[in-house]
């Protein structure tokens, strides 16, 4: 065992973040911290690692068991350059390849037993070297870096002149060489682009330690985790498997809760109304049936209502109009910064009813496409044409379409004038924006606040043509899907730009990768297009390269072999059940005859339930009656007259007894 949480629990003033939360972790396991923003991820990382103290509860840690921890935006400071402070992680290393230098040098000038001895300290050091990899110790360092995303040049820039995510991707890289017994890494793609992101993941598979993420990136969650620790209400629950498996088996879990809780409501309901009618029978023994059904109530453990699934943010995507056919065309853009040409001679497409992602490397000039389509930065050459009514809606990740003096109504109200007071609260509620918190200044909002209120406009906007950089940025997952959802369902046309795999790969149909400063079209989704890159990548190696190919692209091919033969199979199986055989027919007919004579006997009952209370009513009638006859004077002296109503009043009493248990038992 690396690592056991017992009963953990933290509060921050009155608000309990989380209670009893119990999970422990393996040697080399890979697990994932998964929750919506707020539910207590990173503070419980923190209690973890040591930097905050748990209100209650215990974590313990394996024996001799190290680890390392990344926050959220670590950073390293120093006049050091890249390649120095990364590798100081390899400290010890170099201590002992100093030690062995030294220890060469007194040999040259030892004799006799002295010499003996420096050569057994010799072969003892260079063991230990060997053991801790000594050897391949620089190219491991230049392997790491390259991974993340430097290049040779930037390897002598110092720490101090770097940008604070180049500062996170350094602290990364010299944590994840020193190799601990258990990385524990939050969000850790933030600062990544999709080539370090797919290298990050196979580091992190083919590491021998275990792992520990919080990170809201899913398709890389699903390539590493085998365990999801879920934070949701206060409470932590373990799920087996791939993120994929484990957002089935919550949907599968919250599903049969909410069965669970609906049918006990119904029960209740149902229980009331039958106390309810006991009650009015007005009898002794339906009043002592009433009141035993009534405590059976009472003792009844009432189940909480589940969270409704992806209820806090609602996004509804529509066009005013509908554009023409031809939405965009742009033929021949060139765009450079002093000498650093971004690309050159770009050409492509949109047509209505497109969603179209543009993929590539950090710096490749994403985002400057963007901008020069939306007129924010001139193009050095090429012509872009907007097509026939279309109305442009722009998300720009930094939110400078937002005016950071304004409150967060005055953003929406001066936008959109035409819109009442109720109506702008009512969209901002929609976007969790409820009370006070519409007073907010846009430059006080976090990121992810500051994202939602640029949804919210362009919600407002009802544009044809959506021009998003990176939408999903602060958002957490179950946001992320609530804005999917949006964009499956609309019916305008979308370009954007974002890292976010999981997202492109459910809302894309056309992906355009930025390379070298051309663009290469791909038509499908991500996964396609990673299957697609790896044929060309192996019809492109020379003869015999493909068996030697990367595990990455090697996977890749067998997974599409793997698709085809699955294809064929299901074809296969699609052609031989054609034709159903007469055992299929015959179970279908069978099927048919019970769900009819099911029907039947529900029909039975509620026909009979139906008399039983008729009859109740016409003996409960009968029996008033025969009390307004008895009072009559006429009657009163007549004692056989008595006699007859009073024997019919006994009998009556003794069948509304009998019909009352059947009403009872066919209420059921």
């Amino acid at each position: 065992m690396v690592l056991s949480c017992q009963n953990v629990g933290k509060a921050f003033h009155e608000k309990q973040i989380f209670k009893n939360c119990s999970f422990h972790i393996e040697d080399h396991e890979k697990a994932a911290i998964v929750g919506i923003n707020g539910a207590g991820k990173t503070t419980l990382l923190r209690i973890l690692t040591g930097k905050l103290d748990a209100d209650e509860g215990t974590v313990v840690w394996g024996k001799g068991i190290s680890f390392g921890y990344l926050p959220q935006n670590a950073q390293v400071e120093g006049d050091r350059s890249i390649y120095d402070e990364v590798l100081e992680a390899k400290k010890d290393v170099l201590l002992l390849e100093e030690e062995i230098r030294s220890c060469e040098l007194q040999m040259k000038q030892a004799e006799g037993s002295a010499l003996e001895e420096l050569m057994e300290k010799y072969t003892q050091l260079t063991h230990h070297f060997e053991q801790a990899d000594g050897y391949s110790c620089r190219s491991e360092v230049v392997g790491v870096l390259k991974g993340l995303g430097f290049t040779e040049e930037e390897f002598s820039k110092q720490v101090s002149t770097l940008s604070g995510g180049q500062k996170t991707r350094v602290a990364l890289g010299r944590l994840l060489l020193t190799r601990p017994d258990l990385i524990i890494l939050d969000e850790p793609t933030n600062h990544l682009d999709m080539s370090s992101i797919a290298w990050l993941e196979t580091w992190l598979i083919n590491y021998r330690g275990a792992v520990l993420i919080v990170s809201h990136d899913r398709y890389f969650l699903d390539k590493i985790a085998t365990k999801i620790i879920e934070l949701d209400g206060g409470k932590a629950s373990v799920f087996s498997g791939s993120y994929s498996d484990y957002a089935v088996k919550k949907e599968q879990i919250r599903s049969a809760q909410m069965h669970a809780y609906l049918n006990q409501q119904q029960e209740i309901k149902h229980q009331e109304a039958v106390i309810e009618k006991l009650r009015s029978f007005n009898r002794e023994k339906s009043i002592r049936r009433a009141e035993s059904r009534e405590k059976m109530l009472q003792k009844m453990e009432v189940l909480e209502k589940p969270t409704e699934v992806r209820d806090d943010m609602h996004i509804q995507l529509k066009p005013r109009i509908e554009s023409g056919n031809d939405v965009l065309s742009v033929e021949g853009l060139a765009k450079a910064f002093d000498s650093q040409q971004l690309f050159s001679d770009l050409s492509f497409f949109l047509k209505r009813g497109e969603h179209v992602a543009i993929i590539g490397d950090n710096g490749t000039g994403k985002t400057t496409i963007l901008k020069i389509i939306n007129g924010l930065v001139d193009a050095d050459a090429g012509e872009i044409r907007i097509g026939s009514k279309v109305q442009i809606g722009y998300y720009d990740q930094e939110h400078h379409v937002l005016h950071p003096d304004k409150t967060i109504f005055e953003e929406i109200s001066d936008e959109y004038p035409t819109l009442t007071n109720t109506e702008i609260r009512n969209v901002l509620a929609a976007f969790l924006f409820t009370g006070e918190d519409v007073f907010k200044q846009i430059k006080m909002l976090s990121g992810g606040e500051r994202g939602r209120v640029s949804l919210a406009k362009l919600m407002l906007s009802e544009a044809n043509f959506l021009i998003l950089d990176e939408p999903t940025n602060h958002l957490d997952i179950t946001s992320k899907e609530i804005l999917e959802d949006a964009l499956n369902n609309y019916t305008g046309t979308v370009l954007y730009v974002s890292h976010d795999r999981y997202f492109i790969n459910r809302t894309a149909s056309r992906i355009l990768e930025l390379e070298d400063g051309k663009l290469s079209g791909y038509l499908g989704n991500y996964d396609y297009y990673l299957e697609k890159k790896s044929q060309l990548l192996q019809a492109a190696a020379p003869d015999g390269a493909a068996a030697h190919s990367p595990s990455g692209s090697a996977g890749m091919a067998a997974a599409a072999a793997g698709r085809g033969a699955a294809a064929g199979f299901a074809q296969a199986s699609g052609n031989k059940n054609a034709a159903p055989s007469s055992a299929s027919e015959s179970a279908v007919k069978q099927d048919w005859k019970s769900q009819k004579e099911a029907q039947a006997a529900q029909r039975k009952k509620e026909n009979a339930l139906k008399r039983c209370e008729e009859r109740i009513a016409a003996l409960e009638e009968r029996s008033s009656r025969i009390d307004e006859e008895m009072a009559l004077p006429e009657v009163c002296t007549d004692v056989a007259k008595l006699q007859a109503l009073s024997k019919e009043k006994a009998e009556i009493e003794e069948e509304l007894l009998v019909k009352m248990e059947e009403w009872e038992a066919l209420s059921e």
